[in-house]
């Protein structure tokens, strides 16, 4: 230990802050996390394992990932004029946007959200400021986002698009109306593009401080933390300076790359996600003292109406299903919990389990 008391070490933000925890998952139905449950044919797996013998392990990677960022261009849609950043995991994005903000900066972002704006955002310093979602919709209280801009003047707002943790998709021309008014930047997170029908890719260039973050995550390939954003060169020019240089690895690189070029199974598995997404929905909503909500992402928020979430949660771990307690977060999230679409049988062991500790 130092002889310097931790007090004197380290800032107050971060002295008074939890770190984000990962629960253990071992030997359980994994049903926590977003991610897709599947994993890759095997002769896809044969061709890019043939594709790793190539990868320089020994050479630093290419450090704008040029080549990677051609077929994140052509998969996404991105269009020609818009800059890309490519980041370790949309967390890092985040924290590189966040890191090249003014001291003083206000950050804006709707409650309940992704947690780490808040999180990076407190541990940096910045001034905060959550707007909470309307209780009955979970959608935008767009009165109070217009006093709140007015107000805070923020440098920054994120709009998780469909939004975690509720799963919906705000009102477009809501949105649009944000991004006319804002007089800083907003960025639009898409980390669930692939199980929704929306986007806002299509408007970079209309709004000249529209920035829009995507990650491979939940297409399937969480381990390669990768995410990127999209937007104006002048905007992202500056970001790259605040990027640690070789951030995005050779072996990410090659992988994702390769992927993006045989991605037919992931667009199959999306596809099945979603199908089983409406058939976990509608055995939900034929449950009793349940409530659960509509999703466009792989997942569902649901409430618990005659049990407490953490005794719901608690039996569902009994027996062997891990889903998420978002019941301590409070406010709106009280008594919330939240379940990852999984595989078929995945799905049933859940709602099986979850018939049984509502009992």
């Amino acid at each position: 230990m130092p002889t310097q008391p931790l007090e004197t070490l380290f800032r107050p933000e971060v002295l008074s802050m939890s770190a984000y925890h990962v629960a253990d998952a071992s030997n359980f139905i994994k049903l926590d996390a977003m991610e897709n449950p599947y994993n890759w044919p095997e002769d896809i797996q044969a061709r890019w394992l043939e594709a790793l013998k190539t990868c320089p392990i020994n050479r630093y990677p290419d450090p704008e990932a040029k080549t990677l960022a051609v077929a994140l261009r052509r998969a996404n849609g991105i269009p020609e004029q818009s800059a890309l950043l490519l980041g370790n995991g949309s967390d890092e994005i985040i924290q590189i946007l966040l890191m090249a903000l003014n001291a003083d900066a206000v950050v804006l972002a709707p409650e309940p959200g992704f947690v780490m704006y808040k999180q990076v955002a407190q541990s940096l310093g910045l001034h905060y400021r959550g707007l909470p979602l309307l209780a009955d919709s979970f959608a935008l209280d767009m009165p109070a986002m217009r006093t709140a801009i007015a107000e805070s003047q923020p440098a920054l707002i994120f709009i998780a698009y469909p939004n975690n943790p509720t799963g919906n998709l705000f009102d477009a021309e809501a949105i649009k109306e944000i991004l006319t008014i804002a007089p800083g930047l907003v960025v639009v997170d898409e980390a669930y593009a692939p199980f929704a029908d929306a986007s806002f890719i299509g408007e970079l260039g209309h709004y000249p401080n529209l920035l829009v973050m995507r990650t491979v995550s939940k297409l399937g390939l969480a381990g390669l933390r990768l995410g990127f954003l999209a937007g104006e060169p002048a905007i992202v020019e500056q970001l790259h300076k605040v990027r640690l240089p070789y951030n995005i690895n050779s072996l990410t690189q090659l992988t994702v790359g390769f992927a993006l070029d045989h991605g037919g199974f992931l667009l199959e598995q999306t596809q099945t996600l979603r199908g089983e997404r409406t058939l976990v929905f509608q055995a939900l909503e034929g449950m009793p003292n349940i409530q659960a909500y509509p999703s466009a992402a792989n997942f569902i928020l649901f409430r618990t109406l005659n049990k407490a979430a953490d005794t719901v949660f608690a039996s569902l771990k009994s027996q062997g299903v891990l889903i998420k307690n978002l019941s301590p977060q409070g406010g709106l999230l009280h008594n919330c919990l939240r379940v990852t679409i999984g595989k078929p049988e995945e799905n049933q062991a859940f709602l099986s389990a979850l018939a049984a500790a509502l009992n």
